[in-house]
């Protein structure tokens, strides 16, 4: 099928709104665009990309936007993605905040950038396993954010394929999963109820209830430019408690010069205090 013809004009007013509103840099990626979202034009009505931009950048149809922004940029996930973070939160993590937070029994993670919820329920995993019959007398609950309700709504009511699961542990594929007539897995309650999903834009400004001993934001800065990905990080950085940590993922890379953050190992980045 011929693709749609997408003007210069059109290509900066519709990559400079996704820059401005969501913080997707596509200035070099016109033919991206243009392959990738002409059927949707069609098969939406649409004669022209002009019309198209005209209604994404009125903003009235938000699952528009979000079906664009997930055609756009790429949510692939599994569970245990960068097995070395989830080493790193075993061995020096969780020990570290269990025993700052005995008290409390308190632990504040997000998942920023959530996509289809592996690495939400992968973090949750680890948690039940380490606090183990404690867990129970914990708040470890998660807080798991996307810009897509639409894929927000496929974390909620997750199925995978064997092939997502394939990196865990065979015990815990067996503890935390149930296999579906059809081959698909979904999850036990126990790991599902620990975290809670919300839509959540990292453009806006970060006005959670409380500040953050962990946030993931794993493979979600690829798409900024590198203003974009410095106001970000200092925005992690303003809700990061001291001693906490910033996970990024490792084909990623933080300003040296600019990071409020100090540099622990690759990829992992702690705010000390």
């Amino acid at each position: 099928m011929v693709t749609m013809n997408l003007t210069d004009a059109d290509f900066q007013r519709l990559s400079s709104h996704i820059k401005t509103h969501y913080g997707i840099d596509l200035s070099q990626k016109k033919q991206l665009i243009v392959s990738r979202l002409s059927n949707t034009l069609r098969a939406n009505g649409y004669s022209s990309f002009s019309q198209y931009v005209d209604a994404i950048i009125s903003g009235k149809d938000k699952d528009m936007v979000t079906s664009m922004l997930n055609k756009l940029t790429t949510n692939y996930t599994y569970f245990l993605r960068e097995e070395e973070h989830f080493e790193f939160l075993w061995n020096t993590v969780l020990p570290a905040f269990a025993k700052k937070h005995a008290q409390d029994k308190v632990l504040s993670i997000w998942s920023a950038g959530c996509s289809s919820g592996e690495e939400a329920y992968t973090i949750s995993m680890y948690l039940k396993e380490y606090f183990g019959s404690q867990a129970g007398s914990w708040d470890t609950r998660i807080l798991a954010t996307d810009i897509s309700q639409q894929i927000l709504n496929t974390a909620q009511n997750p199925v995978y394929q064997e092939d997502s699961l394939s990196r865990l542990p065979a015990a815990w594929q067996k503890k935390y999963f149930v296999k579906g007539d059809s081959g698909s897995y979904t999850l036990v309650p126990a790991i599902r109820q620990n975290v809670i999903f919300r839509t959540f834009n990292l453009m806006d400004p970060i006005k959670f209830r409380r500040p953050f001993d962990l946030i993931f934001c794993r493979n979600v800065m690829i798409y900024f430019d590198q203003p974009t990905k410095d106001a970000l990080v200092n925005r992690f950085y303003n809700v990061t408690v001291p001693g906490g940590y910033l996970f990024i993922g490792h084909s990623e890379g933080l300003n040296k010069a600019s990071c409020p953050y100090q540099y622990i190992t690759p990829a992992i980045y702690q705010k000390k205090g």
